[in-house]
């Protein structure tokens, strides 16, 4: 992981003391709200329903055990006992007082950690795959090139007032687990016909009010061009997107109006100007970063304890089915720890949790977390014949559920119990259905499901790319939820579809039974998934299920 030098440290305590004094001056009435929310909100802090909400960065999902424990802190020392683990791979914490914040943020500058960016028309924290580093399928790790461009963006002085908001993230294997389709800019390592590794570039993605899914700009850029190449992007973007109008000012609507080939030449143009410029500071800076992602001396051993313990006990092995992927060594594996036991608020962990999983990582982990976009914790480097005691230990404190992948393994994101924004409730959805279908002892038949639930338009909860969207409105102040279907998140990338009309809070549980109960009836084998039907026979069994009375009345 990467740990930051002297200059990284006098950054942020010249940066935090400058925010401590902003703050004083808010509460002693120096600067009104209005002239303190620009200040507040380039330090990843909002005001939210009931209170301030700190937003702190986890850069592409990488952190030790040093920096879980004092997100642990934080969550004890100065907010409600636990943290909010989102789908930019940050934590928010949604009760600080304001006059706390500065302290939290001296104690995250111990450790290496910030809260600059994760707000504000700025590019925000870089985020990457999940299984960085340790995936069996992966190319190159991305964390470097996610390093390099976190540092490069973090103040950079052409981007700090753009139009909007600007998401980048990265991946470095032939799965896609990190959307990339719906980001602003999307680096793909890939290499070329000749062995050599560089990077495809996507732009114009993004879900919102306006769901896109991003384009190829660039097949294949070497990595000494990437920086210069992704500068001219953005450039171009500030240049000539839309400030007339919030709602059509990312980049996704840039791209449709001018169209891919017009934005390719203009970057062409941009990056033939600047290329010159960046004389070889990155890639020096870049060799620097890539020696702090050394991967671990990995150690040797019998995996007996595994092996006995997935041979004669059935619940370590419902958990091993569905909770570990291939690793890049064979005798390790890496574990997704799921922070969504049924009933549950998906992406919540109480500070006692993160503390078992910092210490699960020190003992066990190589002292390595992520955080995914999927809003779970994952262990990338674990030994097999630890695997039974990790599964013990996650037990104990609520953390051992076998759900990854499966219709429990909700994303959502804090709706109306927490957001200013949203128009609908969205934790209570997903507690319900998760709990559902525990009730009916289902998920693991139904297999691989993937329910994604925001409470507004503004899409953090991924709605769009669930394989079942749900959508919380306010309609003549009642909420009604929308329901989409066929969504996906991987490079097969898809919108999901509309399937009619909005269900109200009481009836959406219910709907979602039915939409599992029609695809359990129309499937081919237990082996499709709901994904792979949905695309063989369309929407119609499924809207025939939601909507009885309309296709009654047709016929």
């Amino acid at each position: 992981m990467y740990k930051y030098n002297d200059f990284d440290t006098a950054f942020l305590a010249e940066r935090n003391a400058q925010f401590r004094a902003q703050v004083e001056r808010r509460i002693d009435g120096s600067l009104t709200e209005d002239e303190f929310k620009p200040l507040r909100l380039m330090n990843g802090l909002y005001l939210q329903l009931h209170a301030y909400m700190l937003r702190v960065a986890i850069p592409y999902g990488s952190l030790n055990s040093a920096q879980m424990n004092t997100l642990a802190l934080l969550a004890e020392k100065w907010d409600k006992g636990y943290g909010h683990f989102t789908t930019r791979q940050n934590i928010q914490y949604n009760w600080p007082k304001l006059s706390d914040v500065p302290d939290m943020l001296d104690a995250l500058a111990e450790v290496g950690m910030h809260a600059i960016q994760t707000s504000g028309n700025t590019i925000r924290n870089v985020t990457a795959d999940h299984f960085a580093g340790a995936a069996a399928d992966e190319i190159e790790d991305p964390r470097p090139i996610a390093e390099l461009i976190r540092q490069w963006s973090t103040d950079h002085p052409e981007f700090q007032f753009m139009g909007r908001k600007f998401k980048i993230a990265v991946g470095g294997a032939a799965k896609d687990r990190a959307v990339l389709k719906a980001h602003d800019l999307a680096v793909r390592v890939v290499q070329n016909d000749a062995g050599e590794t560089g990077y495809q570039i996507l732009i114009g993605g993004g879900l919102g009010r306006t769901p896109m899914i991003g384009k190829v700009i660039n097949d294949f850029v070497p990595r000494a061009d990437l920086l210069p190449y992704i500068e001219a992007v953005v450039s171009v973007w500030n240049q000539i997107g839309r400030r007339d109008n919030k709602y059509k000012a990312r980049i996704k609507i840039t791209v449709h109006e001018h169209g891919i080939d017009h934005i390719r030449a203009r970057v062409d143009a941009r990056f033939a100007l600047i290329r010159p410029t960046f004389l070889g500071a990155d890639q020096e800076l870049f060799s620097e970063i890539k020696v702090h992602f050394s991967p671990p001396k990995f150690r040797t051993g019998s995996t007996t304890p595994y092996d006995t313990a997935y041979k004669t006990d059935p619940v370590f092995r419902a958990w091993a089915d569905t909770n570990l992927a291939d690793h890049r060594v064979s005798d390790h594996a890496i574990v997704t720890i799921s922070i969504k036991k049924h009933g549950a608020t998906p992406g919540d962990a109480s500070a006692e949790q993160m503390r078992v999983m910092a210490t699960l990582a020190a003992d066990y982990g190589y002292d390595e977390l992520r955080i995914s976009h999927e809003q779970n914790v994952i262990l990338p480097h674990v030994h097999k014949s630890d695997l039974p005691a990790i599964h013990a230990k996650l037990k104990q404190h609520g953390l051992g559920t076998a759900n990854i992948g499966l219709i429990s393994d909700i994303i959502a994101c804090p709706g109306m119990d927490y957001c200013a924004l949203a128009t609908a409730r969205s934790i209570p959805v997903a507690e319900q259905i998760a709990t559902r279908f525990d009730d009916l002892k289902l998920e693991h038949d139904i297999g691989h499901l993937q329910i994604k639930i925001s409470g507004c338009i503004n899409a953090c909860g991924h709605h769009h790319v669930g394989h079942i969207g749900i959508l919380g409105l306010d309609r003549a102040g009642v909420e009604n939820y929308q329901i989409t279907l066929g969504g996906d998140a991987t490079w097969s990338a898809a919108v999901g579809e509309r399937a009619g009309p909005g269900f109200a809070y009481d009836e959406i549980v219910p709907a979602v039974e039915r939409i599992v109960d029609a695809y359990l009836s129309v499937r081919d084998t237990a082996e499709e998934t709901f994904l792979e039907t949905y695309r063989r026979v369309g929407m119609s069994p499924f809207k025939a299920a939601l909507y009885p009375e309309a296709i009654k009345k047709v016929a």
